[in-house]
This record gives C-alpha cells, sequence and structure tokens, in this order.
C-alpha cells in the first residue's frame, strides 16, 4: 500500500503495509538511518523521533499512524549538527559508545521546547525512559543545561 509521509519537511510515498514500524520506513525506505532500533518495545528511546513536535517511539508507531504528521528525525533536526541540543552535545562530548544518543538528542529537543529553563528534576523526569548502556546520565544532563543557555532559557 503507498503511504504519504512528510519526514524532515519532505513528502515521500512508500509502498509499505500500514501497520509496519516507522522506524523501518525511516532507515529502509527512506535511508535515514540515524534512528536507531534499540529494542522494538519502545522501552529504550534509542528510536525516538518526533511526530507533530512530540516524542514518539518510532519502533512501535504504525507508518499509517503518521500519516498527515511531520516527522522530524535526528538528520531534520538541524542539517547543520547547530541545533543547541547538538552543538552541547558535541561541545560537553556526552557520547561513549553513541549508539543511544540520537534518541537522546530528540527527547532533549523535545523537552526544551516545551521547557526552555528545565530543572535537573524536569530532566530526570523528561529523559528517565531514554536508555544509555554507558551510562552517560550527568553528561546528557550537563548537555541539556547548557543547550538551554545557547538557546537563550539558562536558569
Amino acid at each position: 500500500m503507498a503511504l504519504s509521509l512528510t519526514v524532515n519537511g519532505r513528502n515521500y510515498t512508500v509502498d509499505v503495509e500500514p501497520e509496519t514500524p516507522l522506524l523501518w520506513v525511516l532507515r529502509d525506505n527512506m535511508g535515514l538511518t540515524g534512528t536507531k532500533y534499540g529494542c522494538g518495545i519502545a522501552r529504550c528511546g534509542t528510536c525516538t523521533v518526533h511526530i507533530d513536535g512530540q516524542v514518539a517511539r518510532s519502533c512501535a508507531t504504525q507508518a499509517a499512524a503518521a500519516v498527515g504528521k511531520r516527522i522530524t528525525t535526528i538528520e531534520g533536526l538541524s542539517p547543520t549538527s547547530t541545533h543547541p541540543v547538538q552543538v552541547a552535545w558535541t561541545e560537553l562530548d556526552v557520547p561513549q559508545c553513541g549508539y543511544c544518543q540520537s534518541g537522546q538528542i530528540m527527547a532533549a529537543a523535545a523537552l526544551l521546547a516545551k521547557r526552555p529553563r528545565p530543572t535537573d528534576a524536569d530532566i530526570d523526569t523528561e529523559m528517565e525512559l531514554n536508555l544509555c548502556r554507558c551510562g552517560t546520565y550527568q553528561g546528557i544532563r550537563a548537555a541539556i543545561h547548557r543547550a538551554a543557555a545557547i538557546a537563550g532559557g539558562a536558569r
């Protein structure tokens, strides 16, 4: 079945089953491999994207559910990697293995969009469902505060 999806501001038509996970459509049909597969059951956050500005787990979102909505992947957050979260991540050298980082960055960007001056408690609450096997949580928290400062929302 042909589905029309808007991803990173670009319109795509893909021939997939409606229940195909959005993650696989992004990766296999569109070549957008920045969104990673982690658990497949929406528990780790590695596959986080934005759908109409809200955090969504693409491994558990059917492609058909995203029709008519704006999907943003890590590639579309900032094509030049100048989003404040991306800048802060680089400045503070957050990633270790890096596998979960696109999901972490997407979750952090969504947090800052709704709460430009987050507290540690805000960050912990919003980011708790994004798992990092390397345990870079302190670096992630510091980078979110740095991103808020870059964006002008420093506390």
